[in-house]
Formats: structure tokens, C-alpha cells, sequence
């Protein structure tokens, strides 16, 4: 996989797990099918949607192997391989090389540690000399603790076989820099969804966010909308994807709130992994008065 080939609508897909904590498989498949029916041109396994904090490496593989098998070669699969240590890390990349995946999403050390530039470094040393998969970078102040820099971004791309990133910086004067100074050498895919239609004029080849799958709007038709003349359907659907992720980032703990929206339109998310809750009563009546708003027809 190039960079070229990394561009337009990238979900990470949620992981189905039933009241026992078990996933469930042919939801699974049932939710591939529907990201590939709103135009995803590659799909992420064991992103932050698919609680990779609740996915070991063997659930990652298989998770993989299945996405491969249904997949059928119309889209390349990728997977999250950020963690807190180099050897979880280094057991998610053998899954996914085990299992077929086509390129590596990875933060840098997460969740616990905010890295120092050798740490931060070494990290990705490290993956690299452990692979020979291409790596998108996956840049998320709110979960690492910190924020790559733009010459670091460009450090990594130099020396490491990076491909893209997904850019979770919710700060546009950094969307801005970042897209003119290294948008030609990577692929940037926007993943704050209020910014998906924006950074395409400036840049961006696609996006990996959360909100997409609710639009009016195809997120298949997004790079055209936002590379054109600014109309009344473009504004329609930024106001629905500023809308959605204002609602989704906003709503219980993540990723409950994405898994209810998801069951409301009848697609079978099932609940979160332990320790995270379902959503209650009164937060679902949040999500259908905000649906109901956007004209977005549920269940």
C-alpha cells in the first residue's frame, strides 16, 4: 500500500461484543458491509470506534482474518497497533502481519506516557524494525497527552516508511501548516469530522472520523463537495458532521454514545467492552432529539 492509495473514507469500525464481552462476528461482517456501502475506501480494525484498549493481539488477528475474508479484495484493511509498551505494540503487529492487513495505524506511546523527543523516536524505531508494513501515524493530543509536532511528523515521515496520518489536532492552524508543508509527501487524513470538509480544499486526501456514517451526504462524495464551490450541500452536511461529533464526543463514555447512534439506524453495534457502559435511557433520547434535528431517520 502506497500513499496514494490512502485517501477519501476511511472508517474505523466498531467491534460488536454482546452483553457477555464476546464479539460477535456475523455483526461484524454486517457493519463492513455497511461502511462499504457509504463508500469506505479502506477499513480500520482496532481503532479508539473499536475500543482497541479492549482488543488483545489474538481478537486484533482474528478481527483482521475476518475483515480480509469479507473484504473479498475490494478494500485493504488496516490496523491499530498503539499501546503503551513496545511489546504489546510489537505482539499487535505480528497479528496483523499473521492475519493479511495491509498497513499499521500507531500513535505514539499512549494513553499513560507523554514521550520525550528520544522516547518518541525510539518508538517507531522500533515498530519499523519490526515490519515492513507502511505506517500511518495517528496524532491524538486527547489520548497521548501531548502533540506531535510538525517537524517531528516530518522526522518520522524521513525515516520511516509512513505513508499518511490521521490528524486528530483540533487546532486548524495546525491542520493548516501541517497540509502545506507536508500534504504533498503524505497522504493527511482529517480525523476531527467538523474538519473534514475544510481540510479538503487545502489539502487533505481523506479522513478517518467518526460521524460520517450518519450524513445525509455520502462521505463517498465528500472530496468532491470539498474541493468544489462551497453550496447549500455542503453546508448541509458540515453542519451535520459538526452537529454529530459535538453529540458523539459528548455523550457517555466513548464509545457508547457511537455504538447507540449505530443501533438507532439499525446496525448491530452491540454494547461496550467492560469497563465502559452502555448508554442510558436518557442519553439514547439525547441522541434520537439530536436525529431527529438532522432529519436523520432511526429505529
Amino acid at each position: 500500500m502506497q500513499k496514494d492509495d490512502l485517501h477519501g473514507y476511511v472508517p474505523a469500525i466498531a467491534t460488536p461484543f454482546n452483553e457477555k464481552g464476546e464479539i460477535m462476528e456475523d455483526a461484524f461482517v454486517d457493519l463492513f458491509e455497511f461502511l462499504l456501502s457509504r463508500g469506505a475506501t479502506c477499513i480500520c480494525i482496532a481503532g479508539d470506534n473499536g475500543e482497541s484498549w479492549a482488543l488483545n493481539a489474538t481478537e486484533r488477528g482474528r478481527l483482521v482474518r475476518l475483515a480480509k475474508n469479507t473484504a473479498k479484495g475490494r478494500v485493504p484493511v488496516m490496523m491499530g497497533i498503539s499501546a503503551p509498551t513496545i511489546d504489546a505494540s510489537l505482539a499487535y503487529v505480528r497479528a496483523a502481519e499473521e492475519n493479511g492487513a495491509d498497513v499499521l495505524l500507531s500513535m505514539p506511546q499512549t494513553y499513560v506516557l507523554k514521550a520525550s523527543e528520544a522516547e518518541l523516536m525510539a518508538r517507531f524505531d522500533k515498530v519499523s524494525a519490526a515490519t515492513k508494513l507502511p505506517l500511518v501515524l495517528y496524532n491524538s493530543p486527547r489520548r497521548m497527552g501531548f502533540s506531535l509536532t510538525i517537524d517531528q511528523t516530518e522526522s518520522l515521515l524521513d525515516n520511516h516508511n509512513v505513508i499518511g496520518i490521521k490528524e486528530s489536532q483540533r487546532d486548524f492552524f495546525y491542520h493548516t501548516h501541517l497540509l502545506h508543508r507536508l500534504g504533498h509527501r503524505m497522504s493527511v487524513m482529517t480525523g476531527p469530522c467538523h474538519y473534514i470538509l475544510p481540510a479538503f480544499a487545502l489539502g487533505a486526501k481523506g479522513f478517518i472520523a467518526t460521524g460520517p456514517e450518519f450524513t445525509d451526504m455520502l462521505p463517498s462524495d465528500m472530496a468532491a463537495a470539498g474541493t468544489g464551490a462551497p453550496d447549500d450541500a455542503y453546508r448541509h452536511a458540515h453542519h451535520q458532521l459538526t452537529v454529530l461529533y459535538e453529540l458523539l464526543m459528548g455523550t457517555g463514555t466513548w464509545p457508547a454514545s457511537f455504538k447507540a447512534a449505530l443501533n438507532l439506524v439499525g446496525q448491530p453495534a452491540g454494547v461496550p467492552r467492560d469497563p465502559v457502559m452502555p448508554l442510558g435511557d436518557a442519553d439514547i433520547d439525547k441522541i434520537k432529539r439530536t436525529f431527529d434535528a438532522l432529519g436523520i431517520s432511526y429505529k
